[in-house]
């Protein structure tokens, strides 16, 4: 595994990233990774190492935006407990996903990820939809099943679960966009505790940057679940849209100019 050596500007950038991320995590329950990977990749991280530094800032991020929001009873909390456990199951083989597929692979998947989910999420109502999805079994078997696709291509990807997890849970359960965010910030710590076990035993992991990273996050949690209790949910909607295509113009500038 290629470690990179820390000086004093780079950890400055590391906890900048932390901090960024996890503003985000709180404010749309990404976990951060969305904006982890690219950045991990912009400062000299090949792909695979970016990842594991995403999912284990995760673990920082969602288990303490998680317990804020539970504290604020904010979070669904069966709802999250059943896509959790699909993310859980999902995860776990996010280690063999990310050995047996090249770089240049994961980064295309990881672009077609964020523009399906710009598609799906684009023509949902911010405030709430139509229930497409029926009660009961109906709707936990829909969730665990969620949540385990969701955890195999996402860890895989360094991204969580929250931004696939998204655009899914407002189209098909009719979720109104901050609604969503407490369920997946805790789905990803199902995600990203398989997600991160998985990827350490295949090498895949740098403690030293990915401590920096989640220790920053801690702080950028909290503000960014404080900025969505005062946004409204049409606003929300845009500016994680707006996330969404920033993100992917970081991966394809990426892909393109290498």
């Amino acid at each position: 595994m290629e470690v990179l050596a820390l000086d004093f500007w780079s950890a400055g950038g590391l906890l900048a990233v932390g901090l960024l991320a996890g503003i985000l995590a709180g404010l749309f329950g990404i976990g951060g990774g969305a904006i982890i990977v690219p950045m991990m990749i912009l400062l000299g991280n090949d792909i695979k190492i970016a990842i594991g530094i995403s999912i284990m800032q995760m673990i920082f991020s969602s288990v303490y935006g998680s317990y804020v929001n539970y504290k604020k009873k904010n979070l669904d909390f069966r709802d999250g407990v059943y896509v959790g456990i699909g993310g859980l199951i999902g995860a776990s083989f996010s280690g063999v996903v990310v050995s047996s597929m090249p770089s240049s692979i994961l980064e295309i998947i990881f672009s077609l990820f964020i523009v399906y989910s710009i598609m799906r999420f684009f023509f949902t109502n911010a405030y709430g939809g139509e229930r497409k999805v029926g009660e009961g079994w109906k709707s936990i078997l829909f969730l665990i099943g969620c949540g385990c696709v969701v955890g195999v291509f996402a860890i895989s990807l360094g991204i969580g679960g929250g931004m696939m997890l998204a655009p899914l849970l407002a189209y098909y359960l009719g979720y109104s966009s901050k609604q969503i965010v407490p369920i997946s910030l805790f789905f990803v710590i199902f995600s990203s505790v398989s997600g991160f076990t998985s990827l350490a035993l295949h090498g895949y992991v740098d403690y030293a940057q990915g401590c920096i990273v989640g220790i920053a996050s801690l702080i950028g949690v909290r503000i960014g679940i404080w900025t969505l209790s005062k946004v409204d949910s049409k606003k929300h909607k845009y500016a994680l849209l707006a996330m969404y295509l920033f993100i992917l113009a970081i991966m394809f500038e990426k892909m393109l100019f290498g």
